[in-house]
C-alpha cells in the first residue's frame, strides 16, 4: 500500500525539532512494509501562503506516487485544503491537540487564527472518509454530526530502542548537572508555547523548594531528538502542567525509560499513568503539584512504566494505522468519497457549539491564568 503523508510539521535543517513525532511515525510505517511519501507544507519557513500554494505540489505528487491512500498528519486549513484538493481516493486526517482544542492563552491575533484552523478542521472531518486522534478528549472535541464509525483513536508511537533506562549518574555528568539536586524535566517547545504554563511548573518548583526539596527546574526546549532520552533519564520527574493537551510523547518516552511523572489531568496522561505507582495526578494547583513532587523524591526509585509501553510502540501504531488505511481503502470502494462541505448553517451550529464546548472545559483553569 502506498500513503501519500502530508504534514505542516516535519523536522528540517532549520528546525531540527519540529514535528518529531510525525517524523516517528512515518518511520513506524515504513518499517511496517508500507510505502510512504511525505510531502511537507512548509509553513514555518513560507508562512501561510503555503497552504494556498500547495496545489501544484500536491496534484504533481499524487500523478507522480500513485497513493492508495493520503494521510494529512495535522488538522487546521493544512487538512481543509488537503481534503479539498483530493477528490479521486480516500483522505486520512490525523488530529493532534491545537487543531481541535484552540490556543487559548497565545495572544489575540494568534487565539482569532486558532479558531479559524478550528474551523478548517471541522469541514475536514466532514469531508475525511478515515480521522484519526490522538486521545479520548479529542474525539470528544469533534463535531457531535461526524459519525464516529470513520474515528480511530490511535496515538502518535514511541521508539522504545531509543527510549529505555539508561545510567542517571552518566546522563547527568553529560548535562553537566548537579548530581546532588532534584531534577525535574518540564517539555515544552523552542517558542515557549504558552499553553504549556511555565508559571505553574515554576510555582510548583517554588512551593517544593520551600518544604526543603532542593529542586532545580529544566525547561526541554530545542534538544534534539536523539538526545531527550540522555534528558530523561538524568531528571528525576517529569512535570506537565499544560491547559490541554492531546497524547503527549514526552510522557510516554518518560514512561519508557521508567521515570516518574506528575501532570495536570490533560489529554490522556491519565490513562497512560494508570496503574503506575509513582506517578501522580494533580490539578492545576501550585502548592498540589509541590506535594506530588514531594512525593516523588521521598519514593527514590525508578517506576515500572517501560512494559505498559510496549503496546504503544512504533511498530505497534503502525499496525494499528496500516489496518485502518485499509478499512478507509474498503469504504472508500464500497461508499465512494464522503460528502464535501463548505461553510453552512449546520457546521456553524457545529462549530460554536465546539467553542461553549472549550470554554466550559478551560474556564476553571483560565481564572488562575
Amino acid at each position: 500500500m502506498r500513503v501519500l503523508a502530508v504534514t505542516n510539521i516535519y523536522p528540517t535543517t532549520r528546525f531540527p525539532t519540529l514535528g518529531t513525532f510525525v517524523e516517528q511515525q512515518v518511520v513506524g510505517l515504513k518499517r511496517s512494509g508500507l510505502d510512504v511519501d511525505v510531502m511537507l507544507v512548509d509553513r514555518f519557513e513560507r508562512g501561510m501562503r503555503s497552504y494556498f500554494t500547495m496545489g501544484v505540489e500536491l496534484r504533481r505528487r499524487m500523478e507522480q506516487f500513485c497513493p492508495d491512500v493520503v494521510h494529512a498528519m495535522y488538522g487546521g486549513v493544512l487538512a481543509e485544503r488537503v481534503t479539498g484538493i483530493v477528490v479521486d481516493r480516500p483522505t486520512v486526517v490525523s488530529f493532534c491537540g491545537s487543531d481541535l482544542l484552540g490556543e487559548y492563552l497565545s495572544g489575540l491575533l494568534r487565539r482569532v487564527s486558532s479558531e479559524y484552523g478550528i474551523l478548517a478542521s471541522h469541514i475536514a472531518a466532514r469531508r475525511a472518509v478515515g480521522i484519526v486522534v490522538k486521545s479520548r478528549n479529542l474525539e470528544e472535541a469533534l463535531p457531535a454530526t461526524i459519525s464516529r464509525s470513520k474515528v480511530r483513536i490511535i496515538p502518535s508511537g514511541i521508539d522504545l530502542e531509543r527510549f529505555r533506562p539508561l545510567d542517571q549518574a552518566d546522563c547527568r555528568n553529560k548535562l553537566g548537572w548537579d548530581p546532588n539536586r532534584f531534577h525535574v524535566l518540564f517539555p515544552t517547545n523552542a517558542g515557549g508555547d504558552p499553553r504549556k504554563r511555565l508559571y505553574l511548573a515554576q510555582a510548583a518548583v517554588d512551593k517544593a523548594n520551600r518544604s526543603g526539596l532542593n529542586a532545580e527546574l529544566h525547561q526541554l526546549r530545542g534538544v534534539p531528538h536523539g538526545d531527550v532520552s540522555i534528558w530523561l533519564n538524568a531528571s528525576d520527574v517529569v512535570l506537565l502542567t499544560s491547559l490541554h493537551e492531546g497524547s503527549p510523547n514526552i510522557i510516554k518516552e518518560a514512561l519508557a525509560c521508567d521515570l516518574p511523572v506528575v501532570s495536570v489531568d490533560v489529554g490522556d496522561v491519565r490513562e497512560r499513568i494508570d496503574g503506575i505507582a509513582g506517578c501522580h495526578i494533580a490539578p492545576p494547583d501550585p502548592e498540589d503539584l509541590g506535594v506530588k513532587l514531594s512525593l516523588v523524591a521521598a519514593n527514590k526509585r525508578r517506576i515500572a512504566g517501560r512494559t505498559k509501553m510496549r503496546s504503544l510502540s512504533l511498530e505497534q501504531t503502525a499496525r494499528h494505522l496500516g489496518s485502518f488505511y485499509r478499512e478507509v481503502v474498503e469504504s472508500y470502494q464500497r461508499l465512494g468519497p464522503a460528502s464535501g462541505t463548505m461553510i453552512n448553517p449546520s457546521l456553524l451550529v457545529d462549530f460554536c457549539l465546539s467553542i461553549l464546548a472549550r470554554r466550559r472545559n478551560f474556564s476553571g483553569q483560565l481564572k488562575g491564568h
